[in-house]
């Protein structure tokens, strides 16, 4: 709609009325839509948030942040068409929106390509200008609680439009006053010298219920509870009788009451005048009660994590740079959930949430008053200790925390357990900033959770360098699974008497942009922790079953690929009808795959994970036990799991000829197969002398370096002399989920 449009519109001149009334244009710019610019510049993350006020050829910013702008020709200005409408108006991408694509706010300074709007309309419905949120950066989504947030801060700024409009009414002509307190949607009431009510609106017979004969000639203290009077109605009096001048053209709170006892809140603005050579008082009396529940809620939404409703981040940091500043002692401490990722993933997002509000309160509880508590993010929190220096102090101060976060947590007739750690770090030892603080901090957390989780540690210097490595190679990952830099290659597996070529083992590799093609012992464990894990094994289970496959097409028609399983696979609880999908997808025969598991995985015991190998092997898949005999896992899980292979382990095949209890591992290991009706496959193999002990012993079958090397699908397709050079593994990053892979 453009400018001329507008003004043809019947209800344009009217509009125009309205703004003049409330004389905002070349008013100075006024502190509390200031204040409430910034509140949703912050709320919502975005450089730019101002009140426009719509003028008949142009826009005004009267208040304003993150822009420099003054004005904008009307017919430019997104604000144009946001009071044309009823609702917000919201704008994820201007430049791809036709109405705006074009546009010079758009092309060119100030580069908007995300807005939203909230018209300012009037009591009478008219739409004097908008509170708006502008950014350089599309979004993709703007949900409805953001929506509710900005009308909830476009109704406070509106707030401060209407107390404008009322004291502009009353400086511009006194006599108009009582035609003023017959229309206004706010309270007016006026007393004489002696403080006995002269004028009572409509809306304060319907703010404080009684009428309008019942309240002329009482006293003001009429609005004041009974058990407040003594010193409010004193006040009320001194206003009356023009004693407490300070508080005219201020705005005061107090506590009123209904005829029906009822108390609530109420905002007075306050004037004074001469009627006949005596005092006279005026108040305009405004319910704050809906005001109060908006000011709380947006007070919740920057201060509070909603969930926990300890502290966020924001807050947190605020309050490290208050318990340091002057070079004052504190200690930080930042703790984290052990094993909620599983409890997450395995019982819903619903009891997760609740985990993480009883352990809110128990660190709250364990750290005490004069602590405060945070909640960082996720599962992990933080804790700030004022004028605490000595080490001693605040690592006790984390065990007890770890020790009240390790109980076990009762939630919907489940008991869960879970453990925590914690890092702690002290300024200024370790630094004096609050940024540094926090990345020690971290660092301390990262170290306790490799050292085996569930215990605390203090920051050293070193700890710093191995976080920045870690959170490095995170980072990178999550790049790599974005862009598609993993890559497959396959190790030979083959029959131990003749040679012949039986199948492959899958392995992952990183083809990182800068260090080159990474084995798995560089990342995998990293990669393991992620969230990208169960996404990057289900890319690596399909492009090697259709690898098989084409293999298997191309000249090897009972060559079987073998794949890695990680714990992640398992959580997610589909790993059954994703394998069963892959296998439809690709062609590929269900014997002609076999998936390797390793100790960490078994060990669990996990119910689902014994059902999901029982449901594979049903569907004709095999199950091998990889590096079997390195760890704990006990002959009893041998029977319990439905294994079809085992795995022995490169270390014990190297010392194979050198080391007697080498030896007899592998002896015992190829008899244990043997008497569970197990196959065996052996690791590692470099020398001639290996493969024939192994085959003297009676294993079946190996793969190592002798054989061949992990390789490129093509080059092992070239090396077997396969009709087909391979299957096209580009990669789009549509990555289903990740496998834990051998470092091979």
């Amino acid at each position: 709609m453009t400018v001329s449009d507008f003004s043809a519109s019947p209800d344009e001149e009217a509009r125009l009325r309205a703004l003049a009334a409330h004389d905002w244009l070349d008013a100075p710019p006024d502190p509390a839509l200031a204040h409430i610019a910034e509140l949703a510049a912050r709320l919502f993350g975005t450089p730019a948030a101002f009140v426009s006020l719509v003028d008949r050829n142009r826009q005004v910013f009267h208040a304003k942040v993150g822009i420099d702008l003054c004005e904008t020709a009307r017919d430019i200005a997104f604000c144009d068409r946001t009071i044309a409408q009823d609702d917000l108006l919201v704008v994820l991408d201007a430049a791809h929106d036709p109405r705006f694509h074009d546009n010079p706010l758009v092309t060119g300074e100030p580069f908007i390509r995300f807005y939203a709007g909230a018209p300012l309309r009037t009591a009478d419905g008219h739409a004097i200008g908008t509170l708006c949120l502008a950014g350089p950066e599309p979004r993709t989504v703007f949900t409805e609680a953001d929506r509710r947030t900005l009308s909830d801060l476009a109704r406070l700024a509106l707030d401060r439009l209407e107390l404008r409009r009322v004291e502009v009414a009353r400086r511009t002509l006194q006599a108009r006053f009582e035609h003023v307190a017959a229309t206004s949607p706010d309270a007016i009431i006026c007393a004489d010298s002696c403080g006995q009510i002269t004028v009572w609106s409509a809306a304060a017979e319907r703010l404080f219920g009684h009428t309008v004969p019942e309240a002329l000639g009482r006293p003001v203290a009429l609005i004041i509870p009974k058990r407040m009077r003594g010193g409010n109605e004193g006040d009320l009096r001194r206003i009356a009788s023009a004693a407490a001048g300070g508080l005219i053209g201020r705005t005061v709170e107090l506590i009123a009451c209904h005829r029906n006892g009822d108390e609530f809140p109420i905002e007075l603005s306050l004037s004074s005048w001469r009627e006949e050579g005596h005092a006279a008082f005026g108040a305009i009396v405004r319910d704050v009660r809906q005001r109060r529940a908006v000011e709380d809620r947006l007070f919740r939404l920057a201060h509070l994590d909603p969930l926990t409703e300890l502290p966020n981040r924001a807050v947190l940091r605020g309050r490290i740079e208050a318990a340091i500043s002057g070079g004052r002692s504190a200690a930080v401490l930042m703790i984290d959930l052990d094993g909620f990722k599983e409890v997450n993933d395995a019982h819903g997002h619903g009891v997760g949430d609740s985990v993480l509000q009883t352990a809110a309160r128990r660190l709250r509880a364990s750290v005490g008053p004069d602590g405060v508590t945070a909640r960082f993010g996720g599962d992990e929190f933080a804790v700030v200790l004022p004028g605490v220096g000595d080490p001693f102090v605040a690592v006790s101060t984390a065990e007890a925390a770890i020790a009240a976060l390790s109980q076990p947590y009762h939630v919907e007739g489940s008991i869960l357990r879970l453990g925590a750690s914690a890092g702690v770090v002290l300024s200024p030892a370790h630094g004096a900033l609050e940024e540094d603080l926090l990345i020690c901090a971290d660092a301390a957390l990262y170290r306790a959770k490799a050292d085996g989780r569930g215990r605390c540690r203090l920051f050293t210097p070193e700890m710093r360098e191995a976080a920045q490595r870690h959170r490095a190679c995170r980072e990178g990952l999550h790049r790599a699974v974005e862009r598609g830099e993993f890559v497959l290659h396959y190790q030979p597996q083959v029959r131990l008497s003749d040679g012949a070529l039986t199948g492959a083992e899958a392995l992952i590799r990183w083809q990182h942009p800068e260090l080159g093609l990474l084995a798995p012992a560089a990342f995998l464990a990293v990669l393991d922790e992620g969230p990208d894990a169960a996404r990057v094994g289900d890319w690596v289970l399909r492009t090697a079953c259709a690898q098989a496959r084409a293999w298997r097409d191309g000249g090897l028609p009972s060559f079987q690929i073998g794949v890695n399983l990680c714990a992640a696979q398992f959580r997610r609880g589909d790993l059954v009808e994703r394998v069963g999908s892959v296998l439809a997808e690709t062609g590929l025969a269900a014997g002609a795959l076999e998936l390797e598991i390793t100790e960490t995985i078994i060990l669990r015991h996990d119910p689902g994970v014994v059902a999901a190998l029982l449901a594979l092997r049903a569907m004709g898949v095999g199950i091998a036990f990889d590096d079997y005999g390195t760890g704990y896992a006990s002959l009893s899980l041998l029977k319990r799991f439905p294994l079809s292979r085992l795995k022995i382990d490169r270390s014990f095949v190297s010392g194979l000829c050198e080391d007697q209890q080498d030896a007899a591992v592998v002896r015992a290991v190829i008899e244990l197969s043997r008497s569970f009706g197990l196959e065996v496959i052996a690791e590692g193999i470099e020398t001639d002398e290996q493969r024939r002990r192994l085959l003297a012993k009676g294993c079946q079958e190996a793969q190592g370096y002798l054989f061949g090397r992990p390789m490129a699908a093509d080059a092992f397709a070239v090396r077997y002399g396969l009709d087909d050079q391979g299957v096209d593994v580009t990669q789009t990053g549509d990555y289903p989920s990740h496998t834990s892979v051998n470092a091979a």
